[in-house]
């Protein structure tokens, strides 16, 4: 069992003990980076997470009540995303849609799994959250080490005799993608001819560009956020017009894109299987389209599969006891845009594939051959 949190039993019991028997409401927590650089994936989250919570209102709710939803900002700051874990508490919430950077969801996991309210991220992708985390803490997406393992084989498998370079921003998600690329490709017995760190939110990676122009680097490795990756890219190609660029999930997104400009075109990345392209989210995406005017690309669909299966999870037990839904999410599977999900002792997802390649193509990515 979980150690009792005084205010969120306190504001649990306001929001069902209601005058006149009314109808009592949920709330669920959004928690991600709605500012600064990863903003682009916190508005992905949050427009996949309030569409999926729309979705089941519409259709009566959940166990009869509405659902309302309580959207905050961590910016993508461990600190931040401390404070905004306990203001969700305060809040009463019984679920948690986040958070994005895998560094904000680790410092906000604790806080979490020790009120024991449940927290699935669709986004964070570094081992330590699952593996720190604690029975309340989920994920819809997979693992750094995996992610790294298959980036580390790519490398060994098409640069072998050519100088690669392996950078990161330090922080918990590139950092940690970096080691596991790294690892992978020692592995096959290959070195890299440069592992370095960058400071993230520069507006100048001069200097980073010049240790890779002085190794003469054919392919670069970064692991980061897309605003950093994307301004190196664009000064180190000026330097060396034939860099190859590879990444990982972080550059699913319009604003790498919009950053990096033409030097996109061939860039390798990581990322979960497109959900758009599933019969089972169709007209859900449609609906985004249609209804939202919006693209569900990156993130957005990855979002809505969350609330879905903590939906049905709550359905199955009845109830939104956090030990009985946290028995049903670990136990059960639950039909989503994602297809037949289920979640192992870890929290991590099963029965969904990892992580497939997508290139870009000038104006915009797709699946690779």
């Amino acid at each position: 069992m979980h150690k009792p949190f005084p205010a969120l039993i306190a504001v649990s019991l306001s929001c069902f003990l209601t005058l006149g028997g009314a109808e009592a409401e949920i709330k669920i927590g959004i928690a991600g980076a709605l500012s600064g650089v990863s903003l682009p994936t916190g508005e992905q989250q949050e427009v996949g997470a309030e569409r999926a919570v729309s979705d089941l209102n519409a259709h009566g709710g959940l166990l009869g009540q509405e659902i309302t939803v309580v959207s905050l900002d961590d910016a993508c700051r461990p600190d931040q995303a401390e404070a905004v874990a306990r203001q969700l508490l305060s809040e009463g919430v019984s679920l948690v849609i986040g958070h994005v950077c895998s560094g904000a969801s680790i410092a906000a996991g604790a806080i979490y799994d020790e009120a024991g309210i449940i927290m699935i991220s669709c986004c964070s992708t570094n081992p330590r959250l699952t593996d720190e985390g604690g029975p309340s803490i989920f994920r819809v997406i997979g693992r750094d080490d995996q992610q790294g393992a298959i980036a580390g084989d790519y490398l060994a498998d098409n640069y072998a005799t050519g100088n690669i370079a392996i950078i990161h921003d330090g922080q918990a998600y590139g950092q940690g993608l970096a080691e596991h690329t790294k690892t992978q490709l020692n592995n096959h017995g290959i070195e890299e001819v440069l592992f370095d760190s960058y400071a993230p939110d520069q507006m100048d990676y001069r200097s980073v560009v010049s240790k890779l122009s002085d190794a003469e680097v054919d392919v670069l490795y970064a692991g980061g956020y897309q605003q950093d990756i994307a301004l190196i890219l664009r000064e180190a190609k000026k330097e060396l017009p034939d860099l190859a660029l590879v990444s990982g999930d972080s550059l699913v997104s319009e604003d790498f894109l919009a950053i990096a400009g033409e030097a996109v075109t061939g860039t390798y990345f990581t990322f979960g299987p497109d959900v758009r392209l599933n019969p089972e989210a169709a007209a859900v995406a449609d609906a985004f389209r249609t209804e939202d005017d919006f693209e569900p690309s990156g993130y957005t669909l990855y979002a809505y599969a969350a609330v879905q299966a903590w939906a049905q999870a709550v359905e199955q037990v009845g109830s939104l006891d956090s030990d009985a839904v946290i028995q049903a999410l670990q136990s059960g599977e639950f039909d989503t845009v994602l297809g037949r999900i289920g979640f192992d002792e870890k929290g991590d997802i099963t029965g969904a594939s990892s992580f497939v390649w997508y290139v870009f193509t000038g104006d915009t990515y797709e699946l690779a051959k």
